[in-house]
């Protein structure tokens, strides 16, 4: 009795058993697909297609096919059959649910949600919450996907084809991502929010497939925006426009396609799509909104180019708070359309749109990345307490070397056997291959050094070129912390083959705190440098291959200088440098300075020095090695003070000056983009020349525009000449405003940024300063013109013109003809 009782259930399981079916669903009459159409199974499960009318889903005997103004359509499903492509008939009538106006009545729905904001956007509603979450993602592709075939590969000859080999390219790929995934992260973070310091993610975890550090860089990637209603959602670090923007309604078309019960609520279902044929930086998806409090209950983004990206936002009603809270996120990127294959570190990756819609598959067209997370533990408006509120994201040092045991507390399921084998694989092949230590290598090189052992070699040191030194050849570097952590020494031996000089440097510093990067050191230096140049202590060193305003520079002074400086990251979102320094100042022109009755060929200088660069919109992320800005925002602002000491350490002269800059940029969303700079600096009391300034002039003064075609400057005034202006009170200001780039043919791009510059100077005491002939720009200086940067191979050129009052009568030495390089290494 027993065994036929356990013989009928197996018999019963087999009869009732779910099978998967996939499909598409179209319109019957153009066969286009309808996207997110509704699919009811007969285990009364509803999900919605994609954009792309597909869907997968588990059934036993049959599914119904709805969508609004198409009659219903229910479809058996049998078994061996796993493909179904569903063609509905248009149908008139309007959904009888609707409460809301017949006519616009998406649109309608749609401004009672963008109203409704602050009362469902759980950032503006709550005063508090925090919760925890685990996030797994995966680069992998489907095995049952892949033939896995041995294919045979022919030579075709005038007498007919001969065999040459077996290609088992798809083969060994489907026996790869049978047993593992391509790679893998795993990550579990305590999200805290309170409205006086806002969101910050505290990373409790981090695991990286094959690395034993993190690259944080990685981590600090948006993949996806934390909140649905925000203006622009940004996907894979690009921003689109909102769906439920304040101005989504000039964006996008609404359709509302059905009603939905989601966790138990009715929901309307609202499919959007761009509103013009124009869809660059648009988004398309569906939204399901709460019936009776407006808030969005689930939501689907789609963003279909290079890149095809499905974002998924899903949340948990809380009935005490009436309010829909974030459960988790999904993110599927597969390949997506581009007219031209891409090279990526010396990989193509094909498209259809290039090669044509015949072309074998390749294991490019299998391969996906799926990042989904989980949210859990959740508190709403309890005192929460956000230590170092300045900072987006911290990584503690114990996140990155957490046990199994920790794992699995918060993982939602144990991990396969793909996923095991895919850390102990990736941990083989990244150690095999010292794949590590290249990525290490490679940062280091992008940021201009080469580690050898415990000292990195400085590459700016290495080859130089100005009028006054000529080729200047060098050696330098810094100690790296294969040495200490904690300290490091640093220098620099440089030779001029014009001025036959040596020129050197010696210095060394201590770490004073870890978690501000807080750092006290000396320095000696014997070197030259440019006269009236400005340059701000928290300027970031940028590595360049060339630097090309300075090669026709010409005028320098000598500095001997003993320097103390102090740097640190304690203030949020501020980097600050004090620096006390005593210099011995030589001129290498002809000037002698003259203030009052005195006479100085040279002199002797003791100054401090307070930088501060201020970023307060940007985000950070702090890691056990250091901060790093995950998100620039703008505006950012930078200060400068400097105060001669006199009498103190023999110093001979008593100034100050003061020096402000503060930059802008906007990309917006139809790919074009906006930059500004605003600089401006007064040097007040007996300033030499050497300490005043010049406004970055960028010009030969030679006849003939070909004979003053040099390399372009950042924000150097290309068509100013070399020594032509000096100020000890100066305002400048930059506007740059960059077009879509476009293809003329398929190696040359063009990308027009035209560009306009201002520069107001005044001379305070100008007979004090003797021996050098120069103008000042109480009139006002301008230029404009445009830049066509990266037009082939990183090759560029721009052309500038000069008028306004200080316009030259000749009207060639008015133009300014410059090439520029800018080098991408990936």
């Amino acid at each position: 009795m027993k065994n036929l009782a356990l013989l009928l259930f197996f018999i019963s399981f087999t009869c009732h058993a779910q099978f998967t079916v996939t499909g598409i669903v179209k319109d019957r009459k153009s066969n286009t697909p309808l996207p997110y159409a509704t699919i009811i199974t007969d285990e009364g499960e509803t999900l919605a297609a994609d954009i792309d009318g597909k869907f997968s889903t588990e059934v036993q005997k049959w599914f119904i096919v709805s969508y609004t103004g198409y009659k219903q359509q229910k479809v058996k499903a049998t078994r061996g059959k796993s493909n179904y492509t569903i063609l509905l008939k248009e149908h008139a009538e309007e959904l009888k649910e609707l409460v809301v106006e017949r006519n616009n009545a998406a649109n309608i729905l749609i401004r009672k949600v963008i109203y409704k904001k602050p009362d469902n956007d759980p950032q503006k509603k709550l005063n508090s919450f925090k919760y925890k979450s685990y996030n797994r993602l995966l680069v992998t592709a489907n095995p049952d996907s892949i033939s896995g075939k041995l294919d045979s590969i022919y030579v075709y000859e005038r007498i007919g084809r001969r065999f040459q080999k077996i290609d088992s390219t798809d083969f060994k790929f489907k026996k790869l991502v049978e047993k593992q995934h391509l790679y893998q992260t795993e990550k579990v973070s305590e999200f805290k929010f309170n409205k006086e310091q806002g969101l910050k993610e505290n990373i409790l975890a981090t695991r990286m497939a094959g690395f034993k550090q993190p690259l944080y860089e990685i981590i600090g990637l948006t993949l996806q925006s934390y909140s649905i209603y925000q203006n622009n959602i940004e996907l894979v670090e690009t921003k689109y426009a909102g769906p439920l923007a304040d101005d989504a309604l000039s964006n996008y078309q609404y359709k509302i396609l059905d009603t939905i019960a989601v966790e138990g609520r009715d929901t309307y279902m609202i499919y959007f799509s761009p509103k013009r044929e124009r869809k660059k930086k648009k988004l398309e998806g569906v939204i399901y909104i709460d019936r009776e409090n407006y808030g969005v209950a689930k939501a689907v983004l789609r963003a279909k180019s290079v890149l095809d990206v499905t974002s998924t936002h899903l949340f948990r009603y809380e009935k005490k708070l009436n309010l829909w809270f974030p459960e988790g996120k999904k993110l599927k990127i597969n390949k997506g359309n581009s007219s031209h294959d891409i090279t990526i570190l010396g990989e193509t990756i094909r498209f259809d749109a290039a090669s044509g819609k015949d072309r074998d598959k390749e294991a490019s067209d299998y391969v996906y990345l799926l990042s989904e997370s989980v949210n859990f533990d959740y508190e709403y408006n309890t005192p929460v307490t956000i230590k170092h509120g300045g900072i987006a994201i911290e990584i503690k040092d114990e996140a990155i070397n957490r046990p199994e045991e920790y794992w699995n507390k918060y993982r939602r399921d144990t991990l396969d056997s793909r996923s095991m084998e895919t850390y102990i694989a990736l941990d083989s092949i990244v150690a095999k291959e010292k794949l590590e230590k290249k990525i290490f290598l490679g940062k280091k090189i992008i940021n201009g050094y080469i580690p050898i052992g415990f000292f990195d070699i400085n590459l700016r040191e290495v080859i130089k070129y100005n009028n006054y030194e000529g080729f200047r050849l060098g050696i330098g570097g810094i100690t790296n912390n294969k040495l200490a952590d904690n300290f490091r020494i640093s220098g620099y031996n440089a030779y001029g083959t014009k001025d036959g000089i040596f020129k050197y440097n010696i210095g060394g510093s201590v770490r004073v705190h870890k978690f501000s990067s807080s750092w006290v050191g000396f320095s000696y230096t014997d070197d030259v440098k440019e006269i009236a140049s400005t340059s701000f202590a928290t300027d970031k060193k940028v590595f360049k291959l060339y630097d090309p305003r300075p090669i026709n520079v010409s005028t320098f002074y000598n500095h001997e200088t003993w320097k103390i400086h102090i740097e640190s990251k304690a203030i949020p979102k501020t980097e600050a440098n004090l620096q006390i320094a005593r210099s011995r100042i030589n001129p290498k022109f002809n000037y002698i300075f003259t203030p009052g009755d005195k006479i100085y060929p040279l002199f002797k200088l003791a100054t401090a020095t307070l930088a501060l660069q201020w970023n307060p919109f940007s985000d950070f992320m702090q890691t056990p090695s250091g901060r790093i800005e995950t998100d620039e925002r703008f505006p950012q602002f930078t200060f400068q003070y400097m105060q001669a000491l006199p009498g103190i350490m023999g110093s001979d002269l008593n100034f100050g000056k003061l020096d402000f800059r503060t930059e802008f940029q906007k990309k917006y969303l139809n790919g074009q983009k906006l930059e500004m700079l605003l600089q401006t600096g007064v040097a007040v009391g007996d300033t030499p020349l050497t300490h005043l300034y010049n406004t970055s002039p960028n010009n030969l003064n030679k006849n003939g525009i070909l004979k003053r075609i040099t390399f372009a400057g950042k924000n150097s005034f290309e068509t100013m000449y070399f020594n032509e202006f000096y100020s000890s009170q100066y305002v400048i200001g930059q506007v740059k405003y960059g077009l879509n780039r476009f293809t003329i043919f398929r190696a040359l791009k063009l990308e027009p940024l035209f560009v306009t510059r201002f520069a107001w100077g005044n001379m305070e005491d100008a007979q004090e300063h003797n021996g050098i002939t120069y103008n000042t720009l109480e009139k006002g200086y301008y230029e404009s013109g445009f830049e066509f940067n990266q037009i082939f191979k990183g090759l560029g050129f721009s052309a500038f013109y000069r008028y306004g009052p200080y316009h030259l009568p000749r009207f060639d030495r008015n133009i300014a003809i410059k090439v520029s390089f800018m080098l991408k290494l990936l």
